[in-house]
């Protein structure tokens, strides 16, 4: 594993506020506080030297600061949210000299900044979160269908809309709307708000025909807070889970595993117990139970801003029986803080790499190649990190989609049943799910993971609050690791 803060002009030392990977190209779209999106060859010249980005070309349209944008899964669309309001989709033409992004069309309809947003996994729809407190499902495929008194009611005079369909409005959160992911299965939308609230809203169609079902979406669940016994068992508190607007960021991004099997979020305040002090944390939410955490990953001292997972599904390597998932297969994500990035792998307890103290401001988002082998980070210094992951870090791709596909289908499957959250048996033999284990899950020493960069002040932090594992030995150092915990009902 190498790389670093690539030292190039980005967006002409303005903040880097977010950035996203081609899904066949691999070429890096980054947005900034320039009003720019530009365009990046991310390459890798030999194995000594970190990886390197190479300018393509700019694409401008956007009065105000790009804070989101997102490639659409086939490639063929992008999306960019910015102040102000303004969401556009850019679509990719061929030319004589070549693949130019082009305006498609802009969406208007928030009156206040858009934050986040995430496309279906079809690309025909997609879900923005903005400052004015709600999430929009637009269709992108269509033209304004609400009535003009509906747009004036929520916008005012509709004369200046550019198509774009508002297919729903989600207004239920009543602050800052700062992330938003779209389930992979197409089941469940959820949205992270500064409200201190994390909501997931099930697909309900409106119709029961067969191949001509409109999507609508309804309040599944509001998560929010935790309840704890005291000592004594006898009184009970309750404690938020989630960060207030006093969060020094403006992003809360959440995200899907690729089959939809676990939703994973930032933000996150946890407390052990009533009287203890609260963690900042990433949660775990398996699709068995969505009202409630099943994990925390607790952070060294910042709080968690951004998560991602990485988009290939890899085999098994049989060498960690102490996993936190029960899968048929591995996944890899990445948990950002605002000064540091913890990978993980599911089959593992301990983050395979720690980067920290390359950013001198808070990292605003995090991506990663269709490929798995780059990871990007982009941050309010105007700088980019990226870090390349060897072949045999990362681990081999499954050599048949069939598991992942059984898994989906064994998901699909159980809610169409409208049956209980139970182990799933899937046709590999294999539960999709949380392992079942008590509280203490592992015990994850940082120590043994890869650090990139400065690490002295993560260092520091990590001993803050974390639990002391002690040798019989008293010659030997105490280790200070972090631990995973389940969260019992």
């Amino acid at each position: 594993m190498k790389g670093g803060t690539v030292q190039i002009n980005w967006h002409d030392t303005k903040p880097v506020l977010s950035l996203d990977f081609h899904p066949q190209s691999g070429v890096l779209a980054t947005g900034g506080a320039d009003y720019d999106i530009k365009m990046w060859h991310i390459s890798s010249e030999n194995e000594k030297k970190p990886p390197t980005a190479t300018y393509l070309n700019s694409l401008s349209y956007h009065s105000s600061a790009i804070n989101v944008l997102r490639f659409s899964p086939s490639g063929e669309h992008l999306a960019s949210g910015a102040d102000g309001g303004e969401l556009i989709i850019w679509r990719l033409n061929s030319t004589e000299s070549g693949q130019t992004w082009k305006v498609l069309k802009t969406l208007a309809f928030h009156r206040k900044d858009v934050l986040d947003l995430q496309w279906s996994s079809d690309g025909t729809f997609l879900i923005s979160g903005s400052v004015d407190n709600s999430c929009l499902i637009w269709d992108a495929n269509k033209g304004n269908t609400l009535s003009s008194n509906y747009l004036q009611l929520y916008c005012g005079p509709t004369d200046h809309f550019a198509p774009g369909s508002v297919h729903q409005i989600l207004d239920s959160h009543f602050h800052y709307v700062q992330g938003v992911a779209w389930d992979p299965l197409g089941k469940y939308v959820a949205s992270l708000s500064s409200d201190r609230t994390c909501r997931i809203y099930a697909n309900k169609p409106q119709t029961k025909t067969r191949g001509n079902e409109k999507i609508n979406f309804v309040t599944h669940h509001v998560i929010a807070k935790d309840e704890k016994k005291t000592a004594e068992d006898s009184k009970s508190t309750k404690n938020h889970l989630f960060l207030d607007e006093t969060l020094p960021s403006f992003f809360r991004r959440l995200s899907w595993s690729p089959d939809g099997s676990f939703l994973l979020v930032p933000a996150g305040s946890y407390k052990l117990s009533p009287s203890s002090d609260p963690i900042n944390a990433a949660y775990v939410f398996s699709r068995k139970d969505l009202s409630r955490p099943a994990i925390y990953l607790p952070s060294a001292g910042k709080p968690v801003v951004a998560v991602r997972f990485c988009p290939l599904v890899l085999s098994l390597r049989g060498s960690n029986l102490a996993h936190l998932f029960k899968l048929p297969y591995r996944f890899v994500f990445a948990v950002a803080t605002l000064n540091s990035v913890y990978v993980y792998d599911t089959e593992s307890v301990s983050p395979i790499a720690i980067l920290a103290g390359v950013h001198y401001a808070a990292i605003t988002d995090i991506s990663w190649s269709p490929n798995g082998k780059f990871l990007a980070v982009s941050s309010q210094d105007g700088y980019c990190t990226l870090i390349e992951l060897k072949n045999e870090e990362l681990g081999s791709p499954v050599p048949s989609p069939g598991a992942v596909r059984s898994t989906c289908e064994c998901l699909k499957k159980t809610e169409d049943m409208a049956a209980e959250p139970t182990p799933m048996e899937c046709s590999s033999g294999e539960h999709s799910e949380m392992e079942d284990t008590p509280a203490t899950i592992a015990q994850i020493d940082c120590s043994n993971a890869p650090v990139l960069g400065e690490i002295k002040t993560e260092a520091e932090s990590c001993t803050e609050k974390q639990v002391a594992i002690r040798s019989n030995d008293p010659s030997k150092p105490v280790k200070r690791r972090i631990v995973p915990v389940a969260i019992n009902p």
